[in-house]
């Protein structure tokens, strides 16, 4: 395959802002002048250490220690080869991107042809709604409230019955059935391949970046054999625990309110946000579990409790087991968790249909605490009336509010039970401590992977590196091991400034700190690698920098550029990155003088090296004063 010119890779990601690529998946806050921190795509955590520097195009988690460009982020996330990821952010920001061999661009494969699938297949999906064989699809979206602009925001389709109307539309713009299939588009039966769609109503299913993954179908014909509704197989861009439809839309205002409102289809989510819920969302075919709180948890920015999510949980058994479910994974985020009921138990789309957009809204101000519901639930199934069934629902519901970790919350549901229950509070207290005690147990016996006591800096680390014993030599230096000494501070903040901010001072006065020698070996060798660089001014030069340090210093070289710097505008950050450049080079001086001063006292006073030294010694004074003067 033909390489693209590397000054067209430099081009791209000059004009790309990696802020904005990184906050399409993570929810980024800003930590301090030209830092944003959100909580690490890369690793499970519920305190945000991810931290992206946009001036200077590189992130860093401060917990697992993954760090990159704009390409390392995209290629990590989206699974995609180098050149892929250029041409992605290519194609985004309108950039003609030029090849080696000055041919035309190659043809690409693997993950970017099947985004391209999915993208066409939605777009022929979109115009068939529009044609009369998709009368059905467009009276089952009317009776249910959703007129051509709410089917058009949402990217609504028709799926034609036949074999091969996708197939042989695709196959016209470039698609083999090798790539429709790997796309989930058709599917191979013993009369060939054939449309996995066909007869339905369709919605395509979005990533947090706006791209199509795949689709859901509805059935409207008697004789469909197939399920009521129908989703793409799992795929390599399309993993069901992983996607919440209507996220794309829903993400800006998730991020902003700290909220999210969980639904169970697509035409709920379609009626929330057209009755001004537009944080609404809904699984893909599966059930609500962990990766769904991961995914949402990057976009709330949940690093405190201020947020809610609410779910939307029919009040029938399915309804109920699946509140449990959600209830045991729940308790993974650190936003209040809710269930909201519509009355008489009616879905969104049904509730806006029979009584309006505002009993849609109205319905979500009647939500009670997911805990509340749960226990309900478990309570549900005995008889209070008797002693033995009172027992029985406390032995029951002990356990949910054992599992709860917030010591105000546990004694306070503690008496919630016992109010429910007309039982004693003491009693009810000792029943939640021994199941509280039983959870404890269970969780310590399960088995840890060894691999966790490993140092990582690479991908998939599970937390923050164990810091290395005194004797034990520390695979992965960082801000953590550097001495607590003046000198290390110093030369700590001025190697911060520098990556971060010296493209912003005079280089005269960077290049004089630089060229001293630092005491501190670890940030000496950052220092060199600085030196080495030339022209600050260039586009990319701090990352190069970064990326150019020798191991086992690299890891503390990326925690300088992304680590938050004490100031709060780009002219204070230049201001004091020149005056710590000033003190490396006053304590230069100073250094110097000392050196002097011990030589003096072994020499003669009217001797010529004595009178030598004492010129050496004004000269040195006049440096100081100079560089002090100009500080102030």
């Amino acid at each position: 395959m033909a390489r693209i010119r590397q000054s067209d890779v430099d081009e791209v990601k000059a004009r790309t802002n990696i802020g904005d690529i990184v906050g399409e998946r993570v929810a980024l806050k800003s930590a301090g002048v030209g830092s944003l921190k959100g909580l690490c795509p890369f690793h499970d955590e519920r305190s945000p250490s991810f931290h992206v520097r946009p001036q200077v195009g590189y992130y860093h988690c401060f917990g697992c220690g993954e760090s990159g460009d704009v390409y390392s982020f995209l290629r990590a996330m989206d699974h995609l080869s180098f050149t892929e990821a250029v041409e992605r952010l290519a194609a985004r920001i309108g950039y003609t991107l030029h090849y080696e061999d000055g041919g035309a661009a190659p043809e690409t494969s693997g993950r970017t042809r099947l985004y391209q699938a999915n993208s066409a297949a939605a777009e022929w999906f979109r115009t068939q709604l529009s044609s009369p064989e998709a009368d059905a699809g467009r009276r089952f979206l009317g009776e249910r409230g959703f007129d051509a602009g709410a089917a058009a925001h949402f990217g609504v389709g028709y799926a034609p019955k036949g074999w091969n109307n996708l197939r042989d539309a695709l196959h016209s713009q470039g698609f083999t059935d090798e790539e429709l299939s790997a796309a989930g588009l058709v599917s191979q039966g013993q009369r060939g391949v054939y449309d996995r769609f066909r007869g339905r109503v369709v919605w395509p299913i979005r990533d947090l970046t706006g791209q199509t993954i795949g689709f859901g179908a509805r059935r409207l014909y008697d004789d469909d054999q197939g399920p009521k509704y129908l989703n793409t197989p799992e795929t390599t861009i399309y993993k069901k625990a992983q996607v919440l439809y209507g996220l794309d839309l829903a993400k800006k205002d998730v991020s902003r309110s700290h909220r999210v409102v969980v639904v169970e289809g697509y035409t709920d989510v379609m009626a929330c946000h057209l009755a001004g819920v537009t944080t609404a969302v809904a699984t893909c075919g599966t059930a609500f579990g962990s990766d769904h709180i991961t995914v949402l948890r990057r976009v709330m920015g949940d690093d405190s409790a201020a947020g809610d999510v609410v779910f939307t949980f029919d009040p029938d058994a399915a309804g109920q087991k699946a509140a449990l479910r959600a209830f045991a994974d729940a308790k993974r985020f650190n936003a209040q968790t809710y269930v909201a009921t519509g009355p008489q138990g009616l879905d969104p789309c049904d509730l806006r249909l029979e009584r309006g957009d505002a009993a849609v809204r109205a319905m979500l101000d009647t939500k009670v605490p997911m805990f509340e519901f749960v226990i309900d639930q478990r309570l549900s199934g005995f008889d209070l009336a008797s002693v033995e069934g009172r027992v029985g629902a406390l032995r029951a519901a002990a356990p949910v509010v054992g599992e709860l970790r917030d010591p105000l919350l546990q004694p306070e549901y503690t008496r919630v039970l016992a109010r429910r229950l007309g039982m004693d509070t003491e009693d009810v207290r000792r029943e939640v401590d021994r199941a509280a005690r039983d959870s404890v147990r269970r969780e310590s016996d399960i088995p840890r992977s060894s691999s966790t006591a490993s140092v990582s800096a690479t991908a998939g680390a599970d937390g923050p590196a164990p810091t290395p014993s005194v004797d034990e030599p520390a695979l992965r230096m960082s801000l953590r091991t550097l001495p607590r000494t003046a000198d290390a501070t110093l030369e700590r903040d001025a190697l911060m400034g520098v990556l971060q901010y010296g493209h912003l001072v005079d280089g005269e006065e960077v290049d004089a700190a630089l060229a001293l020698p630092m005491q501190i070996p670890a940030l000496d060798a950052v220092r060199q690698s600085l030196v080495a660089q030339g022209d600050r001014r260039r586009i990319g030069w701090a990352s190069t920098a970064v990326e150019s340090v020798r191991e086992p210093y690299r890891s503390l070289a990326v925690e300088l550029l992304t680590a938050d710097f004490p100031a709060l505008t780009e002219a204070e950050a230049a201001a004091y990155t020149r005056g710590l450049a000033r003190k490396l080079r006053v304590r230069a001086v100073d250094r110097e003088k000392n050196e002097l001063l011990g030589t003096i006292q072994r020499l003669p006073a009217d001797s010529e090296q004595g009178r030598a030294v004492r010129l050496a010694l004004r000269e040195l004074d006049a440096r100081r004063r100079a560089l002090t003067e100009a500080s102030l």
